[in-house]
């Protein structure tokens, strides 16, 4: 039978945690009244005053704490009313006298187990209203001093704390962060604590000063002990035969072309996959112009590494051991019918990767959309989204999702390398994808959505791993979590899956997208654009509204939008009319002239303090100009209308080259935005076409251009 967990007393909470390097105000046990006055007479006035004792956990809620004390009457007649507040149910009780500790801001520094991701570590504002406050950031312990750093900087009401408040100094930062990794450490040096709050943490005179603690212990948490992380060579044996094979059998296609198998044959086939492909048809009918075989017994021996299995459920274990017999190594199940549905569906799932480990193959799915594979032409998915080439991999838990982000790379032309449809992850899962992908040295950024997370612990190992070597966009649907042990804590009520989730990404410098479309772009920003060496940003624009738009936008974030240097604003007056801003935002203010735009732009990306540019308001002269070449006066010969088209069209074409060209000259990234992308479709403006030919993103706002910089200063700052 599991022993029920135990609370110990506040005082006894204190100083094992004080034994720990916890810094604590000053506080006498007393076993009677007439201590608690003498007590108070050694600490000094004012003092506070508590009911201690096993049972007693959250005194304040039940009137136990007088604070304020001035002299030893106060203190006694203190002690004696709380004595009478004091029920059998409560047990032995002392009474804590403590110094009065003053200061305007409270936190909460706690520790928990979590069933799922096991130990955690949590700052957030504490006092009576931490729960109803929640603002808190949970990470994975233990912390060291820059994830807990980082932490106090992600919490929303981070300013109160790191910057001066009500006439108080700014709190020390470094010492409550050293508090955050001492109780993040706590559980590893006694296996059986199960929660711990410090609640609240005053900050008095910058100093961080714990005042209340509860510490509960239990039955020692096991840590999982994960199977050491696979190597480069075993992955590749792994996933080659998924993502790079030498043919594929595509079993289950039908004469009928709407059918998941022949879709699947025709994909192949339509993108050009430049292996050998083997459908099988149990008639063995001719489908897209290929005779089928109608086993496959029948195919060649090891002519085909992949079987893309279309077949229903009952089906597929026979089908994988012969597919393992003809040399197949891998496997995608595209069919459902499996865990998703029932019951049955689960014990044949079971079944199949029973089978398939025995028979050492990779399975993907079931239950799944299919696998991109650009570098082979492979498109072998049974719906039609097919992206250009580039260096963008992709995993998805739904098919419908992994559509999605395809369809975002064939709007804006950046391209991906591989991409696959997790499905039902019976065997290889979203963590197996991201193993393999660290490796692949074709792929430089992964996008994944993922709904659930089986093993929290190998979760973290794996993010860890990961962003260590390449940055990670999530999309997250719902990650299931079976909760807290640690019920009587406040750090354990305020665990929620969400904010549990949030934390330990931002741990591990995992960049959640709140969108689809969010998340490609900017794992399209990482993939075509520089890595940024510092947060000094310019902005260059040609319209002025955009640009105090843009300079909003970057005031929210850790980006600096940096003063000019001297040099940079001589230089530009010697190019322009003295009207320009001569600050930044650069505007120009129609005072350029048509080499001004590149020669500024060089100017500015040259410099060496500066790590990045937004650039705005390309595409406005062509937008002009295609209000003349469709208009009714286009034709008038006199008024040479043609000629004007040309021009402002030309120039725009080489305004978004300058961008382009010095951000590859001097290695720096430059985000052009304009919200003419949007119209780009209609008539082609040389604007945004010209940077989406070129391989890079054209954003659609200044908006979305400082938060994708965001995200390449976020994933910079991580992996410093």
């Amino acid at each position: 039978m599991k022993e029920k967990n135990r609370t110990l007393s506040e005082h006894e909470s204190k100083e094992l945690l004080q034994n720990h390097g916890i810094n604590f105000a000053e506080e006498i046990e007393a076993q009677d009244i007439d201590a608690a006055v003498e007590a108070a007479e050694q600490i000094g006035y004012p003092v506070v005053l508590k009911i201690n004792g096993d049972a007693i956990a959250h005194k304040t809620e039940r009137n136990l704490v007088r604070l304020g004390l001035p002299h030893a009457e106060a203190v006694r007649g203190a002690a004696e009313g709380l004595m009478n507040e004091i029920s059998d149910e409560d047990g032995a009780v002392t009474l804590l006298v403590a110094e009065m500790v003053q200061g305007n801001r409270e936190l909460i520094i706690g520790f928990s187990v979590d069933d799922q991701f096991g130990p955690l570590v949590l700052i957030g504002l504490g006092g009576i209203l931490t729960e109803a406050l929640n603002d808190v950031v949970f990470a994975s312990a233990p912390v060291n001093l820059n994830q807990a750093t980082r932490m106090i900087h992600s919490l929303h009401s981070a300013h109160l704390i790191q910057e001066e408040f009500r006439g108080e100094p700014a709190t020390d930062i470094d010492q409550l962060a050293q508090a955050i990794v001492d109780v993040s450490s706590f559980f590893q040096s006694n296996e059986s604590i199960v929660s711990i709050d410090i609640n609240p943490v005053i900050i008095s005179e910058g100093q961080p000063i714990g005042v209340d603690a509860l510490v509960e212990v239990g039955q020692p948490y096991d840590l999982n002990n994960n199977s050491p992380m696979p190597n480069t060579k075993q992955l590749k044996e792994k996933f080659d035969p998924l993502f790079n094979p030498n043919g594929i059998a595509v079993v289950g296609v039908s004469s009928h072309p709407g059918r998941f198998g022949s879709v699947a044959l025709h994909n192949i086939l339509r993108y050009g996959y430049q292996g050998k492909v083997f459908p099988v048809n149990r008639d063995g009918a001719t489908v897209f112009g290929l005779q089928s075989y109608k086993d496959i017994d029948d195919i060649p021996d090891n002519q085909a590494e992949l079987a893309f299995i279309a077949t229903p459920p009952q089906h597929n274990e026979d089908i994988l051991k012969k597919a393992h017999a003809k040399g197949v190594k891998a496997a995608f199940v595209a069919a459902g019918g499996y865990s998703e549905a029932d019951e049955q569906g689960k014990k044949l799932e079971d079944q199949l990767v029973k089978t398939a480990n025995k028979l050492n193959m990779t399975i993907a799915g079931p239950n799944g959309q299919g696998i991109i594979s650009t570098a082979s032409n492979l498109c072998a998915q049974i719906a039609a989204p097919y992206p250009p080439s580039g260096r963008i991999s992709l995993v998805s838990q739904s098919g419908n999702v992994l559509s999605s982000l395809m369809n975002h790379a064939i709007r804006t032309n950046i391209g991906v390398n591989k991409a696959i449809s997790a499905g039902n992850s019976a065997q290889t899962k979203i963590t197996d994808y991201l193993n393999y992908f660290a490796t692949d040295d074709s792929t430089d950024v992964v996008v994944a959505y993922l709904e659930g997370v089986d093993n929290g612990q190998e979760f973290i190992n794996v993010i860890n791993h990961f962003t260590s070597k390449k940055p990670l966009i999530l999309i997250k649907g719902g990650i299931a979590n079976e909760g807290i042990q640690a019920a009587s804590s406040h750090t354990g009520s305020m665990a929620t899956d969400n904010i549990v989730f949030q934390g330990i990404c931002n741990q591990y410098g995992v960049i959640q997208a709140p969108s689809i479309g969010d998340g490609f772009v900017w794992a399209a920003t990482f993939a075509t654009q520089p890595m940024l060496k510092g947060d000094n940003v310019v902005i260059f624009t040609t319209a002025g509204g955009w640009g105090v738009l843009a300079a909003d936008a970057i005031s929210g974030t850790d980006l600096n939008l940096t003063d000019l240097p001297k040099e940079i604003i001589e230089s530009i007056n010697e190019l322009v009319p003295s009207r320009w801003s001569k600050s930044n935002p650069i505007d120009l203010a129609g005072g350029e002239t048509r080499d001004t735009i590149p020669q500024v732009m060089d100017i500015v990306a040259s410099h060496s303090n500066i790590d990045a540019i937004i650039h705005l308001g390309i595409g406005i002269q062509s937008a002009q100009a295609y209000a003349f070449q469709s208009g009714k006066f286009y034709d008038d010969k006199e008024l040479e209308l043609d000629r004007l088209v040309e021009f402002h069209q030309k120039q725009d074409e080489r305004y978004a080259l300058a961008a382009i060209e010095s951000s590859k000259k001097y290695d720096i990234p430059i985000l052009t935005a304009t919200e003419l992308v949007n119209s780009d479709r209609h008539y082609g403006n040389p604007g945004p076409t010209t940077i989406k030919k070129n391989g890079k993103v054209c954003y659609a706002s200044a908006h979305r251009a400082v938060k994708a910089l965001e995200t390449l200063n976020q994933y910079r700052k991580y992996v410093q």
